[in-house]
């Protein structure tokens, strides 16, 4: 099996708030005082990456968030842990507006020097809820990343000598990466991130270990490292969390992707991860480890407070 390597240490991912809201969550931080602190406060119990949003919607009409939004708090967290992987998200794709719009707030941070790894997410979906019928909603909304807009973060990280977090949320996303696997041209540096996604949700394979063994079979001879989240779900309670750590896998937990019947803390989920990946007789990787596993081509992220 691709990458079932279970001496190599878990790289623990929490994504701190997404779309979750105040109301879903009291816990859940989007003030940068909060960030800061519960990005901090995650790394300590065990995180090695921190993935976050900023208050804005996804759903800009101008298709470009605010790169100076999600700065501030990261200045803050590399002064204090200049170690830190940081991880944005970018806009859901608005009509016309050019993909280097959509990427210009990560452009702008990875010449800042805020970033060791950019974000890759090759591929679209619909985006819908449920209704009353429990049918999903006949919405026009899609979350678009045809294949210029895929090549075009690919190359940016190049470009930018940024490690990818590549975001699989279909099979198709997947093989677009696979392609550039077997023509030789992936650039240094990179993870698969495979999310699963409860019946609630409209996108994403089930989150159980035959999920997970279809994706992995689908790798061949590509051993780039890969992780595993449950969004409308709970990554651990769930059961893919463990499917994962035992195939020599990686976890991503958080509030953006939980889902259950109680509202825990980001640093609780992140503990819950480490305790389940210590009782399978897996280390927890560091911030530094991370970057060796993901062989990112710049690490630690150039910033510099003078």
């Amino acid at each position: 099996m691709p990458n079932a390597n279970t001496d190599t240490p878990v790289i623990i991912e929490a994504s701190l708030n997404g779309a979750t809201s105040k109301a879903q969550n009291p816990n859940v931080p989007y003030s940068d005082d909060d960030i800061v602190a519960n990005a901090l406060a995650c790394m300590e119990a065990g995180a090695a990456l921190i993935h976050n949003h900023t208050e804005e919607s996804i759903f800009l009409e101008s298709g470009e968030l605010d790169a100076e939004r999600y700065a501030r708090p990261w200045r803050t967290l590399l002064q204090q842990r200049p170690d830190a992987i940081l991880t944005p998200t970018m806009p859901v794709s608005q009509g016309e507006v050019p993909v280097e719009v959509r990427y210009r707030h990560i452009e702008l941070m990875a010449q800042e020097g805020l970033l060791a790894q950019g974000l890759c997410d090759p591929g679209s979906f619909n985006l819908s809820i449920l209704d009353e019928e429990g049918l999903f909603a006949a919405t026009h909304l899609l979350y678009r990343n045809d294949m210029h807009d895929s090549r075009y973060y690919v190359e940016a990280c190049r470009r930018l000598q940024l490690g990818m977090s590549i975001s699989i949320f279909e099979p198709s996303f997947l093989k677009f990466i696979l392609a550039y696997h077997r023509a030789g041209k992936l650039p240094t540096g990179g993870i698969l991130k495979f999310y699963f996604a409860s019946d609630d949700l409209p996108f994403g394979m089930p989150p159980t270990a035959a999920s997970l063994d279809a994706y992995l079979g689908m790798l061949g001879d590509c051993h780039l490292p890969w992780s595993v989240s449950a969004f409308g779900a709970d990554c651990v309670g769930c059961g893919i969390a463990e499917a994962a750590i035992r195939r020599g896998g990686h976890v991503q937990v958080g509030l953006e992707p939980y889902a259950g019947d109680r509202q825990p803390t980001n640093v609780e989920l992140v503990e819950e991860a480490v305790s389940l990946a210590n009782s399978l007789g897996r280390a927890i990787a560091t911030p530094a480890q991370a970057a060796r596993i993901m062989q990112l081509p710049t690490y630690p992220a150039p910033f510099t407070t003078g």
